[in-house]
Order: structure tokens, then C-alpha cells, then sequence
């Protein structure tokens, strides 16, 4: 039987991973286990900054977007000597089991720890949402809100000053924010990594819409495929139209987390106390179709994360 687990945060922060946080620490305690909290990432695990966690320590917190536990990067654990050092901080204060609540660089993290046979349960938090395994990661939907409440006050501006506007977004080497803000905004053009794009096939949707007498335009650029800037200079050699670039950054991370992001961690971060009670290490947690599922977290990093290119031809049909 478990009697004591930790949990860190790690990578990029993301809207809702205190909300994890507090779900692990309060599903735990309900339990009768203790947690301890690892501050900084890999980088505190690999130099001891662990600290046992009660239930006041993640009072008022489930509102807070970043993360408690902060985060950092860290070379040296993707050494085999840097992971055995992690290990020996977990043994010396009596850890168990690990939360991992992070990206693909954490659950890389975690599959190492696996590997060399100690239990660890990913938790998908990212505002990317390029975490196979699972429909939606932690922070994907504050994000989305976030950069579709900027897309509709950059289009205010654009029909202002009849031009077109290219809001680049974040993503990594995913398509799923620039996609879905895309087409919740209205957009009329959407750059995702996922699908290939010709400047003559954009160019022409805009003279379309100018024909119609459509006066302004929006763009979404996801950053796998390049920089807003980069891509306007390619479209400024195609067309002699006036463009504006938007680069929304790390705007895109902060804020309060959204209902639906502060419900998934907590149905998350409480679903991996279960697999670790349960002795059920070496697991990463996701949600299909409303379904908590889970998947060996080596199998998990194996898989590839798909777009949905449904809402992608939707959004071509709907920009006409």
C-alpha cells in the first residue's frame, strides 16, 4: 500500500495545473497518504527542493493559473545521472510513487523514471494539446478563449482600418490552437503544420473575399509553420496588400484556467492517486469521448498526436 507520493510540475506552465496540483494533494490525503511537493521541476527533484504538502497548501489556488510548484528545465536529468540522482532524492524522502503533470519533455521525464522501475503517472498539461493519449491536455481551453477574445479585438482593428491582420499563435509543432481559434474567430485563412498551404490558393481566397467587397481579413498562423512575420513577407511577395502581424506569445499561457480546464485537472490529477493506490505505475492519464482513460506512458510517447482535420475542412467551407 502506498503511503506517500510526490508531485511535480514541468515544462511550459499551463492554465490548470494547480488545479492538478490540488487534486492530487486532496485525493491523497482523502486517502490517507502523504504528499510531497517537488518545487522547480526535475531540476528540484535532482537537488532535493521537496517539501511535504497538507490540505492548506493548495487552498485558493484552484483559480490561479501557472503552477505552485513553478517549473524549470533541466539538461541534466536527460542524463542517466541526473535521472539516478532524482531517484535517490525519492528515496530519501521516502516517495513511493510520482505525479508527473507536464508536456512531452515531462512525460519523457517520467517514462525514464519508469524505465529504471519507479512508478510515475503523467498528467497532460499544456496549453498545445499535442499530448497523444488523450482528446485534450490541461490549459488547451483557457488558451483558446485567451487568443479568441485577442483574435476578436485585433478583427475590430482590421475592419477599422480595412486590412489584413496575421495573428501568429502557439502551438509548437501542433495545429490544434491556431485550428480551433481559427475557426471560432472566423478567420479566413488558418496556417497549421498538419496540412500543407499554397501562397497562391491564400492569395486567392483573399481577391474572393475583396471581390464581395469584403475590406478586411484574418489569418492565423500556428508557429510550427513559421513566424507571423515570415509568412507575411511571403504573402507581401505574392500581393501588394497591406498586412499587419500579430504575435500573441505568452499571453497565450496565463490567466485564470477555464471551467472546463479547472474540472479536467481535477478529474486528472485525481485519477493518477487511483493508478498509484492502486500500484498501477508507469501510466499516463487522458480523457476520450468524457472518459478518463489511461495508457502505459511508453506506448503513450509511441503514439502520434492527430489534428483534427474535420474542423480544418470545416473552416476552409466556412471562410468562403
Amino acid at each position: 500500500m502506498v503511503k506517500r507520493i510526490g508531485v511535480l510540475t514541468s515544462g511550459g506552465d499551463a492554465p490548470g495545473m494547480n488545479a492538478a496540483v490540488r487534486a492530487v494533494v486532496r485525493k491523497a490525503i482523502y486517502h490517507n497518504i502523504e504528499v510531497y511537493g517537488v518545487y522547480q521541476g526535475y531540476q528540484g527533484l535532482i537537488s532535493g527542493n521537496i517539501k511535504k504538502l497538507e490540505l492548506g497548501s493548495v487552498g485558493d489556488i484552484i483559480q490561479r493559473g501557472g503552477t505552485m510548484l513553478y517549473s524549470a528545465r533541466c539538461e541534466e536529468f536527460k542524463t542517466l545521472e541526473g535521472q539516478l540522482k532524482g531517484i535517490e532524492q525519492l528515496k530519501k524522502h521516502g516517495i513511493e510513487g510520482l505525479v508527473v503533470i507536464g508536456g512531452d519533455g515531462s512525460y519523457m521525464g517520467a517514462k525514464k523514471l519508469t524505465e529504471h522501475g519507479y512508478p510515475c503517472v503523467g498528467v497532460p498539461g499544456t496549453i498545445d494539446n499535442d499530448i497523444p493519449g488523450t482528446e485534450f491536455t490541461i490549459g488547451f481551453d483557457t488558451a483558446l478563449n485567451t487568443v479568441l477574445d485577442s483574435i476578436d479585438r485585433i478583427r475590430d482593428t482590421a475592419t477599422s482600418h480595412e486590412r489584413t491582420f496575421i495573428i501568429e499563435v502557439m502551438g509548437r509543432n501542433a495545429g490544434d490552437i491556431a485550428l480551433w481559434t481559427g475557426l471560432a474567430g472566423g478567420a479566413e485563412t488558418i496556417i497549421i503544420p498538419e496540412e500543407g498551404f499554397s501562397m497562391d490558393d491564400v492569395v486567392a481566397r483573399l481577391n474572393k473575399g475583396q471581390e464581395r467587397g469584403k475590406k478586411h481579413s484574418v489569418i492565423v498562423v500556428a508557429e510550427g509553420v513559421m513566424s507571423g512575420t515570415e509568412f507575411a513577407e511571403k504573402l507581401k511577395e505574392a500581393t501588394d496588400m497591406e498586412t499587419r502581424v500579430s504575435v500573441l506569445g505568452h499571453i497565450q499561457r496565463g490567466g485564470s484556467p477555464t471551467a472546463a480546464d479547472r474540472v479536467l485537472a481535477s478529474r486528472l490529477g485525481a485519477r493518477a492517486v487511483e493508478l498509484l493506490l492502486d500500484g498501477k505505475g508507469g501510466r499516463a492519464v487522458g480523457i476520450e469521448a468524457n472518459k478518463l482513460v489511461d495508457y502505459d506512458i511508453i506506448q503513450a510517447l509511441a503514439m502520434k498526436h492527430q489534428v483534427d482535420l474535420d474542423i480544418y475542412r470545416l473552416s476552409k467551407e466556412l471562410s468562403i
